[in-house]
């Protein structure tokens, strides 16, 4: 895990604007239990992105993980919104759930 980590953070250093080097980074935070670092990176992927559903649901996991609950609640909302623009029903499902955790 920290040789992926490594390695997505000299990405990140050299082209800091690559959101799939962010989202890479922020992933493998995220499975190494990094949730601070994980939230962080994953910020600035969608950011970058902002239409990036897989991205905004990991970082909504985050911030509930982080007991971030308005946070996570915003991201869900926009994430959700995405699912249905995008005719994505697993992940609106999943969303509806996890908002529904948050209530």
């Amino acid at each position: 895990m920290d040789d992926a980590i490594q390695r997505f953070k000299a990405i990140v250093e050299t082209s800091p604007k690559d959101e799939l080097a962010r989202f890479s980074l922020g992933n493998t935070y995220w499975g190494a239990g990094r949730t601070r670092e994980a939230r962080d990176q994953l910020k600035v992927a969608l950011s970058l992105k902002p239409d990036w559903m897989a991205v905004a649901i990991l970082l909504g996991k985050c911030h509930m993980e982080l007991g971030e609950k308005k946070e996570a609640r915003e991201v869900f909302q926009r994430a959700l919104e995405l699912a249905v623009c995008q005719c994505h029903e697993g992940p609106k499902e999943e969303l509806q759930d996890l908002l529904k955790e948050l209530d």
